[in-house]
């Protein structure tokens, strides 16, 4: 679909709400990991440089329509003052006074969205009195674009509209992953369950070529061709759902890549013993918690021929060493790959971004979503509300 960025807009003299995911970690009253404010300053510094004013919109944790105290980004507006570089006033109670008085240099960022009961009931009402404090919206938070909140969605119709620079990247990068994708296109899903990526598997067997399926949703896909899988976490009763997918991806023309060989362990812990056996011969006192090594070169050889590569999970218990092993050589062979630029590599998801983090590779990739559900959905091929509120 198409959307506006902010090149399409005129700031001259206008108020721009931004909606931006500064849900940032905080320990001990003190931000722990700045990454999420530093990826807004290209739009806030953009904006301001085109003559428009900035009035920051973000949400903080859950306080579920309540006034929480620790939940007020209050605690966080001296370290985007830093990171940003700008004077930046955190805004509380008369936000039309605030926007009215603000100065030039000055950044507004107006108190925790989720304190109103209106924000995640996207309620016209409190849209309205938020679309009334500017003359723009531009929404950078493609995390929080599968909500249809009042600053996501309600919004978006009530004032000329665009995507922030980090939205638009994120955008742009997802498109070239799985809108229009150069082929062979290769997903690599892992995970500990099936169940909670069903959506997912089912779409992705039909955009994409090679879908290598790893970690405990392996186990479930062996066990539906009849493989003892031991002790190993395995929901079996999904096996006929397991089937299923595997019928819709030969109908489609998707090969499914599972395990070839498995490493297997009596102990879930680091550095416990461990031995690699072939796929259909894990004992009954074991657990698989890995893929084993001819299943990596396998991967290996698919990802030489592939275009595109989109990933989502890891292929086995990559917290513990030397469960990591399958992840950690998939994933440098898709860097290097990617870095001799013989591959687009787009990979988000919590634990995705994590393993790649350990595995060193994750600035080889061409993009990181760091946007969780948001990533998620979008693979499964959901509207998101707050990007088709741009279009």
């Amino acid at each position: 679909m198409a959307w506006k960025t902010i090149d399409d807009m005129d700031f001259t003299g206008k108020r721009a709400l931004v909606r931006v995911d500064i849900n940032v970690p905080v320990a001990e009253g003190r931000v722990t990991d700045t990454t999420r404010i530093a990826r807004i300053i290209p739009t806030v510094d953009d904006i301001r440089a085109n003559g428009g004013k900035v009035i920051l919109m973000a949400h903080f944790g859950r306080p579920k329509g309540q006034v929480v105290p620790d939940m007020s980004l209050e605690h966080i507006a001296p370290t985007v003052a830093d990171v940003l570089g700008l004077p930046v006033t955190w805004v509380n109670g008369d936000y039309a006074d605030a926007v009215a008085n603000m100065d030039d240099d000055e950044v507004l960022l107006l108190e925790n969205l989720r304190f109103n009961p209106g924000e995640e009931k996207n309620d016209a009402g409190f849209a309205k009195r938020l679309a009334s404090l500017g003359d723009i919206y531009v929404n950078d938070a493609f995390s929080a674009a599968h909500r249809a909140h009042a600053s996501t969605e309600a919004i978006a119709h009530l004032l000329p509209s665009c995507a922030g620079r980090l939205m638009a990247e994120e955008l742009g990068a997802l498109e070239k992953a799985l809108g229009t994708p150069e082929r062979p296109v290769v997903a690599v899903v892992g995970g500990a369950k099936v169940s909670t990526k069903l959506e997912l598997l089912g779409n992705l067997v039909t955009k994409v070529d090679h879908l290598v399926i790893g970690g405990g949703m392996a186990n479930t896909f062996l066990a539906a061709q009849g493989f003892n899988v031991g002790k190993s976490l395995c929901e079996h009763d999904l096996a006929d759902t397991a089937r299923a997918i595997l019928t819709k991806a030969q109908t489609a023309g998707c090969e499914i890549i599972l395990p070839r060989d498995i490493v297997v362990a009596r102990a879930f812990k680091a550095g416990a013993d461990s031995e690699i056996l072939p796929a259909n011969a894990c004992p009954d006192d074991a657990m698989i918690l890995d893929a084993g090594p001819d299943t990596v070169a396998y991967i290996g050889s698919v990802l030489d021929t592939a275009k595109t590569l989109v990933w989502n999970g890891p292929l086995g218990a990559f917290e513990i060493p030397p469960f990591n092993a399958a992840t950690n050589a998939a994933a440098a062979k898709a860097a290097a790959l990617t870095k001799a630029g013989k591959l687009i590599s787009v990979a988000g998801g919590g634990d995705t971004v994590s393993a790649l983090h350990e595995a060193g590779v994750a600035e080889d990739f061409s993009y990181i979503s760091t946007a969780g559900g948001a990533f998620l959905e979008w693979m499964e091929g959901k509207t998101l509300p707050g990007v088709a509120a741009l279009g």
